[in-house]
């Protein structure tokens, strides 16, 4: 068989402009509804609307406009029966052959502080859930597609078949009625008030363990993610409990970064090298980033914000690293990591995740939005200003101590931290941690902490290692007390009146 004709509706546009043109340069005819007609047509391809192609209008401000007979018809008529054959010709029913459906947000509307109970209903999706199991169900002919981190492997296989295979259209209704399955428990959860704060998980799959052999765990992926942690793993073991944890931290902290050449080095969910550089050599920003923290780096996670090119997957290879992530990988820097057996390559596919965060506490769940800073200052609390170099090292180390357990206290350079501490239950225990395991000179550094000095002996500490410049948020009843002995030392020091914790 050949794709003659795709239905697209997504509330998830990723990736779906792509998918469009790949499809209309195999001549598939593509129906349509709302939003997702419109991204289409605006990426230049070429729409027929549902309402068009039923002869019937979308009615009730859109909530019915999928439900008819020539879309259901036509994705749930059997094509080996001829009785289903004459009477879809019969009824002007043309066979839809592929759909593209992800569902109304739920989970996100109900995650949001506020949400009302008829703003959550009015996120229950009808017609989706009833294409995805329409098309699941006649999987012999029709292939579902609920994920955007599937569209590639669609739209190779039309391109080199004209159709998918069998196997890979088992697969995507396996992923369907599980999609669909989960959609349907969080809902309910919600309308029962068994979810917490209407929450539910979706289905996951089990890791070995958890963080300890004896512990179970598992991965619950939201379905507007591509993988795990938004990746898409290419070579090597499973990820495990802790792997995911891991990369989850590198990942939030190279975000930090991502429009310049950064690096980011994870262990325990704590970073032990950070470096950003002008340059485009990667290499090299791995370097300076490894400079920080060589010993604690073995057996980390990595995480890049530019594609590897032979010289970084060489210089990466040097030291045993659990997991590596970044955007792309040229093909000889991919082939160079394979040979490492064991070594978790993952290509990262979502951008930053703006979604609330979650955290588990006996008898209930903790929910917050992310830690992306929002309205900062920069205000000068010292005779002296900083220099611009000093400047650029405020914010490489304000950038790096956001992602340190506090108490937290951070030294860098404008290009990599030089001095990381924290964990601690006091600031100047986390300024002693810094300066006892800096490996790289301190002197004219700058320090970033993630909230106030309580008192003015971690300043003095951080001045008698060699730091010129500090920036944390103030806020003390101290502050004159620590600003006079910032000026005492001939520091300069900036406030930003925004904390950081990170428990």
């Amino acid at each position: 068989m050949t794709i003659r004709r795709a239905l697209i509706s997504v509330s998830d546009k990723t990736g779906v402009a792509d998918l469009g043109r790949a499809l209309a340069a195999a001549d598939v005819q593509i129906l349509s509804t709302g939003g997702t007609a419109k991204a289409l047509e605006a990426a230049g391809v070429p729409v027929t609307k549902v309402s068009d192609h039923t002869g019937s209008p979308e009615v009730f401000g859109g909530r019915v406009k999928t439900l008819h007979p020539k879309i259901h018809g036509g994705i749930l008529f059997n094509r080996a029966l001829e009785d289903h054959v004459n009477e879809a010709a019969q009824q002007g029913i043309d066979a839809i052959d592929l759909v593209v459906v992800n569902l109304y947000p739920f989970a996100e509307t109900i995650a949001q502080p506020g949400c009302t109970r008829p703003s959550a209903v009015e996120q229950i999706d009808i017609g989706g859930p009833c294409m995805v199991r329409a098309a699941a169900k006649n999987h012999a002919s029709v292939s579902i597609v609920v994920d955007p981190s599937d569209y590639e492997v669609v739209m190779d296989e039309i391109q080199n078949q004209g159709d998918t295979s069998m196997a890979t259209r088992e697969q995507l209704a396996a992923k369907a009625f599980e999609h669909t399955a989960g959609y349907d428990r969080m809902i309910a959860d919600y309308l029962t008030g068994q979810g917490q704060d209407g929450l539910t998980l979706p289905p996951g799959e089990a890791l070995r363990y958890g963080e300890n052999p004896h512990q179970e765990a598992g991965f619950h992926a939201f379905p507007e993610t591509s993988g795990p942690c938004g990746c898409e793993q290419l070579s090597g073991k499973a990820l495990s409990y802790n792997n995911l944890l891991d990369l989850d931290a590198a990942l939030c902290l190279t975000d930090e970064f991502s429009d310049e050449n950064a690096v980011a080095i994870i262990k325990h969910c704590s970073p032990c090298g950070v470096a950003r550089i002008q340059s485009d050599d990667v290499a090299d920003c791995f370097e300076k980033a490894l400079a920080c923290d060589p010993v604690s780096a073995f057996g980390s996670i990595v995480s890049f914000t530019r594609p590897l090119d032979l010289a970084a997957a060489e210089a990466l290879c040097q030291l045993f690293v659990e997991v590596v992530a970044a955007p792309g990988y040229s093909e000889e820097a991919l082939e160079r990591l394979m040979r490492r057996k064991n070594l978790r390559i993952m290509r990262r596919l979502d951008g930053v995740d703006t979604r609330p965060r979650l955290r588990s506490v006996q008898g209930g769940l903790l929910v917050q939005g992310p830690d992306l800073g929002g309205e900062e200052r920069r205000d000068v609390v010292t005779e002296r200003p900083p220099e611009l170099a000093e400047q650029q090292a405020m914010e490489l180390a304000w950038k790096v101590v956001k992602h340190v357990r506090s108490n937290a206290i951070v030294f860098a350079n404008a290009e990599q931290a030089v001095g990381i501490g924290g964990g601690q239950t006091s600031r100047v225990d986390a300024a002693e941690l810094a300066v006892k395991r800096a490996l790289l000179p301190l002197e004219g550094t700058a320090v970033g902490s993630d909230a106030f000095f309580p008192f003015r002996d971690g300043l003095d500490v951080l001045a008698k290692a060699g730091a010129t410049a500090v920036i944390q948020p103030g806020g003390s009843k101290r502050d004159d007390e620590v600003t006079e002995a910032a000026n005492g030392h001939g520091m300069s020091m900036v406030f930003t009146g925004t904390r950081h914790f990170r428990h």
